[in-house]
């Protein structure tokens, strides 16, 4: 065996620069797979932490009649005295050891109007101390942030600033729906502008303070929805099935992402298509290494024939020279795939809006995940193609007549 292998890396090393390349070939495939498989994991983990930590939460208590495409502001669609349910859920001391934050939010249809331009928005209405606003509070790019007491103020995303042709300081009018059906208008200071990087909801959306979003909508001391984040998302089930009760609903993350994880794992099912591509282009340039390499062997397969060589190790010889240029093309794809994982996970791939439609949440840049999982289930892969690439040509050279070999046919 150990000869077999010393002649497998003379063989290769003869034609070196072939040899090379089919190695790369076989590298670049693996680098190729590697980057796509983090870019598609860190669009889906990034869609899925914009969407609990902007819209449905970890896990969300609604009203029994609570609709999602409606922002109804009837109180019977709402929450009554949300305070009180946070208080009574956070007394069973195992439960509250799960809560990272919970707070009340109000969700309402408005249209904000700034000389002859207006533009429809969702009014959020939030405790501005809750740890939730961190993504607003965070993402703060001129001016103060909300205060629980402001009742003129509200924060309005850069993207409907620049839509307006609005500054921080700047008035302007508001127009709300109410919960008896009737549209109220007031006008609102800007206090600041905030960027969450998901352009499609930043466009729509306007942060209040819940008391004021209270009083406009007159609906007292009522919310949509009561949002909570959980220390650990994994026990979203454990503490959805706890804090159940009559009289409204308990709704997961999963719940309420049911499209963005259908959608994750069709692409999933899609991109092991595009993995199969990518390595039957490699397995091609292989074989055709290999079987150049048969051609100008004849004589010295002839040869070895001669001295006695059977076909099995004819083929096993071939076999070895393409498992050293599959473990030297594969250690190499693997630190040129983490090269530049680490270059996108850090930079990134801008492409701006490309939002919210029906239910899926994206960022204005695309970040790679980088997944040990999934580096060695596409090593394994990659071998396994490349082994089956190679036995074509092994069979081949195994199977000349010596006579034919020795005399080069």
């Amino acid at each position: 065996m150990l000869q077999q292998i010393k002649l497998a890396f003379r063989n290769l090393n003869r034609n070196r620069r072939r040899s090379i390349l089919s190695a790369l070939a076989i590298s670049i495939g693996l680098a190729l797979l590697i980057l796509i498989a983090a870019v598609i994991r860190g669009e889906m983990q990034g869609a899925i932490d914009k969407s609990i930590n902007l819209i449905s939460g970890d896990v969300q208590i609604r009203s029994a009649n609570y609709v999602d495409s409606k922002s109804s502001l009837k109180w019977a669609d709402m929450i009554a005295d949300p305070q009180k349910i946070i208080s009574t859920i956070e007394a069973v001391p195992q439960i509250k050891e799960l809560i990272a934050d919970a707070t009340p939010r109000l969700l309402a249809s408005a249209i904000v109007s700034s000389g002859n331009n207006s533009v429809g928005v969702q009014l959020l209405g939030i405790d501005p101390a809750a740890k939730a606003n961190d993504p607003f509070v965070k993402g703060l790019i001129a001016g103060t942030f909300i205060s629980a007491e402001d009742a003129n103020g509200v924060v309005i995303s850069q993207l409907i600033a620049d839509k307006l042709k609005l500054k921080v300081g700047d008035s302007i009018k508001l127009l709300v729906n109410t919960s008896n059906g009737d549209v109220v208008q007031q006008d609102f200071a800007i206090r600041g502008l905030y960027s969450t990087h998901t352009p499609s909801y930043d466009e729509s959306t306007i942060l209040m303070p819940l008391a004021k979003a209270q009083t406009i909508t007159s609906t007292q001391d009522h919310s949509s929805i009561i949002f909570f984040l959980l220390k650990n998302r994994d026990q979203s089930d454990v503490f959805a099935a706890a804090i159940k009760g009559a009289g409204y609903q308990v709704k997961t993350w999963k719940d309420m992402n049911q499209l963005l994880l259908d959608t994750e794992a069709l692409s999933n099912s899609f991109m092991i298509i595009i993995y199969l591509i990518v390595l039957i282009i490699t397995a091609t340039v292989i074989v055709n290494t290999l079987i150049m390499s048969v051609f100008e062997r004849t004589r010295e397969i002839g040869i070895l024939s001669a001295l006695g060589w059977k076909s099995r190790d004819i083929m096993s010889l071939f076999m070895t020279e393409a498992t050293i240029m599959a473990i030297g093309g594969i250690l190499f794809g693997i630190i040129l795939g983490r090269l530049i994982c680490l270059y996108f996970e850090k930079i990134g791939i801008g492409f701006g809006n490309f939002g919210v439609k029906n239910g899926l949440l994206l960022g204005d840049s695309l970040y790679a995940a980088y997944s040990g999982g999934d580096v060695v289930y596409l090593t394994i892969i990659a071998f396994i193609v490349t082994m089956l690439a190679s036995l074509y040509p092994a069979f081949l050279a195994a199977h000349l007549e010596p006579v034919d070999a020795l005399h080069g046919k």
